[in-house]
């Protein structure tokens, strides 16, 4: 019993009355993957025609074993005197594994029938984390102090997107979930499927964080090759290709961090900006002590640079120079070429306090290193 692939001209109106029965099936659509299409008794007659749409894989059951099949657009005349003969493109190797091995235990007695599977892509269906997923952020790395090596900062998100889905394994698809049902919807799998999609979409986040991707995480929606390459290489949707189903397009629409880790960026990014504010200052102090130190005759001059930049600091920096200062040994002697100047007026040869603000001032010092105050 099989399938012949009627002439053109057979599909006119004018030839259409010579076949006994003929199947046809109505536009699945994007809700209906299988439906099963027969006559009023159960029973296709020699020479019915059977017809296959666009996007239209047709399998035709007798009595629960496999006839033929294919997938090619057509009409073909059923006759039970020949082989099969798998008009099925790239499911050849499929449809002749179906003919062979594929049955179905307690089916109706001389019953045949005409089971269409949808071919076409099945697109909008929708995917959210239901709760969020951790996710390695390079994009803000934290040092380790003890190492000295940089670690990724560790954030909770939330995304949502869409993904396509096309039934790729005929065979697979009725033996694991559709059977022989009179109608197969993808309601009656979507919600398993959006549990596994999102299953192996964790797994690409643990991937696409790791040291050698490190996509940053504000990122990911604009990562959606890199996603879907990552994962058809690892596999990572496996159970749904068992049941004859890949997945085709991925994409992520949104990402959403959770409120903690808002505020870890925040507050990352806050401190990142207060670093290099406070790095920049205490280079150009540092600039201007060395300045000061290789020009002996206009170290005073120079250091009352240094005090107005600690001034417009705040005195943030005031403390952090005046311990390197002192921590390098750069001393009074030194900016005097070895000898040490006479204490100014009010100021205690072994060094005091600013009157201006109080703060410690070296022996010797002509200027306030705080606050640029002149003393004496």
């Amino acid at each position: 019993m099989g399938l012949i692939l009627a002439a053109a001209a057979a599909a006119g109106s004018t030839l259409h009355d010579q076949w006994k029965d003929y199947i046809r099936c109505e536009d699945l659509g994007n809700d209906i993957l299988m439906k099963k299409v027969t006559t009023k008794n159960g029973i296709i007659s020699k020479d019915s025609a059977i017809q296959v749409a666009p996007g239209q894989i047709a399998v035709i059951f007798d009595s629960g074993k496999v006839l033929d099949a294919t997938a090619e657009e057509g009409i073909y005349t059923f006759d039970q005197s020949t082989s099969p003969t798998f008009f099925a493109g790239q499911f050849g190797d499929v449809f002749k594994e179906m003919w062979t091995r594929f049955t179905y235990g307690g089916g109706v007695s001389k019953e045949q029938a005409v089971f269409y599977i949808n071919a076409k892509e099945i697109i909008d269906n929708k995917f959210g984390t239901p709760a969020p997923i951790p996710f390695q952020d390079w994009s803000h790395p934290i040092p380790n102090q003890m190492t000295g090596q940089m670690t990724p900062l560790r954030v909770e998100v939330k995304c949502f997107g869409k993904y396509t889905f096309t039934i790729s394994d005929p065979s697979l698809f009725m033996s694991k979930i559709a059977g022989t049902a009179e109608e197969y919807r993808k309601d009656d799998i979507i919600e398993q499927m959006r549990s596994e999609v999102i299953g192996s979409f964790q797994n690409v986040l643990n991937e696409l964080g790791n040291s050698e991707h490190k996509v940053p995480v504000l990122e990911l929606p604009s990562a959606t090759d890199e996603i879907k390459k990552t994962m058809d290489e690892k596999v990572f949707d496996q159970p749904i290709r068992d049941r004859g189903i890949s997945l085709e397009g991925f994409i992520v629409e949104s990402v959403t961090l959770d409120e903690e880790s808002e505020k870890k960026i925040d507050n990352y990014e806050l401190s990142s900006k207060s670093f290099m504010q406070q790095g920049t200052l205490t280079g150009a102090y540092a600039n201007a002590v060395q300045d000061a130190a290789n020009n002996a005759n206009g170290a005073a001059n120079g250091m009352i640079g240094v005090g107005m930049m600690n001034m417009a600091s705040g005195g943030m920096i005031g403390g952090v120079a005046h311990g390197a200062f002192n921590n390098q040994g750069v001393t009074a002697q030194d900016l005097q070429g070895g000898q040490q100047p006479a204490a100014p007026a009010g100021v205690p040869a072994e060094g005091g306090f600013c009157p201006k603000c109080g703060a410690p001032v070296q022996a010797g010092a002509a200027f306030c290193v705080k606050c640029g105050a002149k003393l004496g």
